[in-house]
């Protein structure tokens, strides 16, 4: 059985490439939607951990094929494809109400929250 989670987001002035440093058009960026694939990943094995223990990312890959405008809606889908010990892999995609807009693959690892954040 797939195992998947979905988050959605309108593209605000905020999540422009233009707000934030990543470009300067007033479209959906990059690193917004980077985030909204990891929140779909966070969210999706996020019942499946034990009490205290929850997940970082750390690799991301992927492209952003095509640019969404300000007011467009955009879903984020985390797909687990492996499980490990540790780890989680996911296929992530993100669509807006024209299709695709991008895509790749994401990585998280799972950490002791308090022994996480204990090392800083």
């Amino acid at each position: 059985m797939e195992h998947f989670f979905e988050v959605k987001a309108v593209v605000t002035t905020e999540k422009t490439a233009k707000a934030m440093g990543s470009g300067d058009l007033p479209v959906f960026a990059t690193p917004a939607m980077v985030a909204l694939m990891e929140n779909a990943a966070m969210q999706c094995v996020a019942p499946l951990l034990p009490e205290g223990i929850t997940t970082v990312g750390t690799k991301m890959e992927l492209t952003h094929d095509r640019a969404s405008a300000v007011g467009a809606t955009i879903t984020a889908r985390a797909t687990m494809v492996q499980q490990t010990e540790r780890s989680f892999t996911f296929n992530v995609e993100a669509f807006d109400e024209k299709g695709r807009i991008g895509g790749g693959a994401h990585t998280r690892a799972t950490v002791k929250a308090t022994s996480f954040l204990a090392k800083l």
